[in-house]
Order: structure tokens, then sequence, then C-alpha cells
């Protein structure tokens, strides 16, 4: 098979390792495809590099598609999730000031508890409480905005959302800056270790199965290279079906940290595959986390807008028929209610049952796929 070049953005984080995967073991020339991985040095280049056709492909944050699509941001474009690269794996932090503030009101970290720290954070926190997310189309301003939100003490005009590059977190930690921050790994635990900071949540602790990042693409680029997409997302798939399997995370490490892609130390890179800052903290494939459900964009769309959306931006059709020569068990539906199951759950798939795992909300909200949010449980 002749190889089919093809070049992907992504931004040095832990959780473009299906890319580096599907790169460094091959998956992606096994499906013919010469892959080259160019590193990113910010959310708003690689959206300007893609949406001005200099990558076919990008390494991206959820709801950069959605945004983009919708005309939101300085670069527009038809952009598609054509998959799901993973779920959750970004930490929330505080200074060392803000922590000693809480402390003095009462409160330890015990890393968990979302709404007990909400209280916590906004009596605390001077005024105004300045935030750091690493773009403001992403799933950590999101997730902020929504847990902060819930608690009867907030007042958006007393939070200040600041946009900090994930390489410049500590920086803006140490430099007193930013009171708080959420970010993916490495860079969460690189704040902790270089100014301080202290780590109190994790995403996962707020959404169960926030999707984080997607592989996207311009609409129209899609459409003349339908073939060429297809192997790409075979090729990630498998990568980051490799990668769930816990045998497989040592080499992974050695993989992520030797390699010239993230230019980081297996012991930033070891926390966040591991589980040590919670179970589950990120899942690249397991319980169906590549499909990229329509419904997941319809949440991210309303909380863009603040009004019932309706995008085809995820693109769970092309996923569908990229994955089936695969053999893999798929949903055969698009849409499910986010953050309805509080368990496992069997849904139909097209080989049989497929189980999905938990994805509730902290405040047990269900968004229901029609646009609707539902009364909390």
């Amino acid at each position: 098979m002749k190889s089919t070049p093809v070049t992907c953005g992504y931004l040095p984080l832990v959780d473009s390792a299906p890319l580096i995967i599907a790169k460094e073991l091959r998956f992606a020339a096994e499906v013919g495809l010469d892959l080259t991985l160019a590193q990113q040095p910010s959310w708003s280049a690689l959206r300007d590099r893609l949406a001005f056709g200099n990558l076919d492909f990008a390494h991206m944050l959820s709801p950069m598609p959605v945004a983009m699509s919708l005309g939101l941001g300085a670069a527009t474009a038809k952009i598609d999730a054509l998959m799901v690269l993973s779920l959750n794996g970004t930490v929330i932090g505080i200074s060392d000031d803000l922590a000693q503030a809480m402390k003095s009101h009462g409160w330890t970290n015990a890393f968990g508890a979302p709404k007990s720290i909400a209280s916590a954070v906004l009596a605390a926190a001077q005024k105004p409480l300045r935030i750091g997310v690493p773009f403001p189309f992403s799933m950590h301003k999101l997730l902020v905005a929504y847990w902060l939100s819930t608690d009867p003490a907030f007042c958006a005009e007393t939070v200040q959302i600041i946009t900090v590059p994930p390489p410049q977190m500590a920086g803006a930690v140490a430099d007193n800056r930013i009171d708080m921050f959420c970010v993916g790994e490495p860079w969460g635990s690189v704040a902790v270790q270089q100014s301080g900071a202290h780590l109190i949540l994790s995403s996962s602790a707020i959404w169960q199965s926030a999707p984080e990042k997607v592989l996207g693409a311009r609409r129209d680029w899609v459409a003349k290279n339908r073939e060429t997409t297809d192997r790409m997302i075979r090729a990630t798939y498998l990568a980051a079906q490799w990668l769930e399997q816990p045998q497989n995370i040592p080499l992974a490490i050695d993989i992520l940290a030797s390699s010239a892609h993230l230019d980081l130390p297996d012991h930033a890179i070891e926390p966040a595959l591991t589980g040590q800052f919670a179970p589950n903290f990120i899942s690249f494939h397991n319980g169906a986390a590549n499909f990229p459900w329509e419904s997941q964009a319809q949440w991210i769309a309303n909380q863009l807008t603040q009004r019932p959306q309706n995008q085809h931006v995820f693109r769970s059709d092309i996923y569908r028929e990229a994955i089936m020569p695969l053999g893999a068990n798929l949903p055969k539906v698009s849409h499910k209610p986010e953050g309805a199951m509080t368990h496992p759950t069997a849904i139909a798939g097209t080989k049989g049952p497929l189980i999905l795992g938990p994805d509730t909300f902290f405040d047990g909200a269900i968004f229901d796929f029609r646009g609707e949010i539902l009364p909390k449980n």
C-alpha cells in the first residue's frame, strides 16, 4: 500500500497519546499513512493553521470544532470532530495563597467533593477570583463555569477567566496572575512542582464522561479525502485501544517520555496514565469513549451560547463507517441523555449489548439530547 502523507497538529499534553502511539507503534503506517505530528505553540495557533488549510488533522479541545462551526472566535470554519481522543484527564488547582485562605475557613483538601470545594473557594477567594484556562472555547472553561455557577454564592461579576497556555500555567500561578486553574496533565503537576500550587479536583468529579479532546478536520477536506480520513480514524482508534490495556501502560510511559513529541520526563507523564489522581482519571477507549456522541456536541453548544443548538459537528456517521471494518461493537444510536447513567449501562450495539460507563454530572442534572435540561435528581 502506498503511504499517504498527512499532518496532524497537536499540543504537548498527555492526552495527545493516541496520536503519538499511532505514529510510534506504526498503527498509522500499517493503514497506509505517513503521519507527521506537528507540535503547536498554542490552541489559537492550532485553530488558525487548521482553518487556513495548513494542517490535515488536529488534536483539538472538544468545544473548538463546535465554536468554529458556530462562527465563534477569531478563525471560523466548518470543522468535523471525527472521534473523541480522550475523556477527562484535566485537573483543577489553586495557588498556595488561596489554599491557605481556604484552610483558615476550615477546609481540608481531600481531592474530591466538588460541592463543598466550590463553596470553600468562593468563600475564601479575593475578588475577582482569577481562573486560568488554556483557551476560551475549552472543556476546562465550560466545566469550571458549570461547577462554580451551581453554588449559591457564585456571582459571575466576581470571577475573571484568563487564557493561559498550558506550559505557562505554573508561571502564572508563581507570578500571582491567577488564583485557580484548570489544565490538562502534565501541566497541573508541573504547577504543583514549580509554583507550590495545590490540586483540588479532577474534571471527572464534575462530569464523569466529559469529552476532553477530539480528532478534528475541516469538513471540506474530509469530503475530498474520505478514504484518508477513514484510515486516520482507524489508526487512532487502534492506538487508543492499545493505550487502554493496563499491561501496556509502562511501555506507553516510556514511549511518551522518550519521544520528541512531548519532551517531558516519565515522572511528569506517569500520574495521569496510572490513575494516581483519581480512578478512571483519563479514558482513551473503554466504554465507547472514542464515539463522538452528537448529544455531547449539543451540550457543548448549549453551554457556549446559552440556548438550544443542533450542530452536526460530532460525526458519529463518519466514525461508524470508518470503524465498521475493524469489527468493533458500536452504538446504534448517536444521541444519549448526558448525565443519566449512574453506573455501567448496556445499550444496543451493532454486534450486541454494549456497556457504557457512568457519565453523571456532579449535581445530578441530566441534559436531554433534545436540548432540554431535565430536573436534577
